[in-house]
């Protein structure tokens, strides 16, 4: 009897220590795969229940019909869990996201087959050669300023990251120029902080404006609100204003959606905001790839109740397929003609930023860019020339 006893405890102890080796590796993997938030969890709930399922089946510490039942109904648990989780992310991936960040730029490089950079009709009034100004800029912008490469640059192969004509994003593209990595960069009015960040470093910006582009505010085609006032968006975005209700809408609660600081977009809505405080954005777990987690700024979601923004350009292409809804603001709707006239409110220029560039190629193409060929690029790729002073 005591050998016995022995035994099982010998052989429930080389069970536990198996099941808990599979469980680790198991979690381990799933933690790298990104399953932090539910597969992670479940495997080690799994594997520690399996454990003690051993040492009571080991030790017959249930009669074989209770053992059953509790093992069937742990079985269908697990499987409700995770049917339930499945459905809930197909729900969750299969809402519309509005993200400049995940716009896809290789189809805008400037001699990429089937390109969609336009193109002009005739040969460029300037090619460039020799030492080529090295361009970064806001992804929103690369198509512009994608084309000006197209009419003026060598034909080669420019990589969108890494290439004398890239696209790092507002913020790095900024630090780029700042670091004397680039030559020139194409971008919103830059935000406060980058601003006092250029005169610490002693770098004296050359902001030339080269053309016009509306920020719009966007929610689900199904929204019932068709316009907000500026004191209204200011109301939403401090959290002082959180149901739709309050703005002529349906009972719900609104979701809004912010984008990264020092973002362009982020910079555009902290103009709008002024001196009145901006609620913390809506924000998400991310896992890196060594399966650490770390939380940024949520990326807009189509729910019936959100709430966005972003430039006109991106967000065009979603307006004509009928999944969101450009807002009016102050009454008066975004779109070219509002935008060229003024009577858009949220209407600004955009530039080509300069810090002193010893490339004699640089000057030669900001004139090209604001003569009539380069002004005429900024219209065929959906934005309005900038106004003749």
């Amino acid at each position: 009897m005591k050998s016995n006893l022995v035994l099982n405890f010998i052989l429930a102890l080389i069970m536990v220590v198996i099941l808990g080796v599979i469980g680790y590796v198991g979690a381990v993997i799933s933690l790298l795969m990104g399953g932090i938030t539910f597969y992670t969890p479940l495997i080690v709930v799994v594997s520690v229940s399996l454990m003690m399922i051993t040492v009571i089946v080991i030790f017959r510490l249930l009669k074989p019909k209770t053992l059953k039942i509790t093992v069937m109904s742990f079985l269908a648990l697990c499987l409700i869990s995770i049917a339930v989780y499945e459905i809930f992310e197909s729900y969750q991936r299969s809402i519309v996201t509005v993200s400049d960040q995940d716009y896809n730029l290789y189809g805008y490089q400037p001699f990429h087959d089937d390109t969609n950079v336009v193109a002009l009709d005739e040969p460029a009034n300037v090619k460039l050669e020799g030492d080529l100004p090295i361009l970064d800029g806001a992804t929103a912008l690369y198509p512009v300023y994608s084309a000006f490469a197209r009419a003026t640059y060598p034909e080669k192969e420019y990589n969108v990251h890494q290439s004398e004509v890239m696209s790092n994003q507002t913020g790095e593209a900024f630090q780029n120029l700042l670091n004397g990595k680039v030559d020139m960069i194409f971008v919103a009015a830059p935000s406060k902080r980058q601003l006092e960040q250029a005169k610490k470093r002693g770098v004296e910006l050359e902001m030339t404006p080269i053309g016009q582009e509306a920020f719009v505010f966007f929610v689900n085609e199904n929204n019932l609100v068709t316009g907000l006032s500026v004191e209204q968006i200011q109301g939403i975005y401090s959290g002082e204003i959180t149901n739709w209700s309050e703005v002529g809408g349906a009972n719900d609660s609104i979701r809004a959606f912010q984008r990264p600081a020092d973002s362009g977009s982020q910079t555009a809505l902290e103009k709008i905001m002024g001196d009145v405080p901006i609620a913390d954005p809506p924000t998400e777990d991310v896992v890196s790839g060594m399966g650490g987690v770390f939380e940024e700024v949520s990326s807009y979601k189509n729910y019936k109740n959100a709430i966005g923004y972003t430039f006109r350009f991106f967000s065009n292409e979603m307006v004509k397929n009928g999944e969101i809804r450009h807002l009016k603001i102050e009454g008066v709707y975004p779109d070219k003609e509002t935008i060229r006239s003024d009577s858009y409110p949220f209407a600004s220029e955009f530039y080509a930023i300069t810090a002193g560039s010893d490339n004699p190629n640089v000057d030669v193409l900001l004139e090209w860019i604001l003569s009539e060929q380069g002004q005429r690029l900024i219209e065929e790729t959906g934005y309005v020339a900038v106004k003749r002073k």
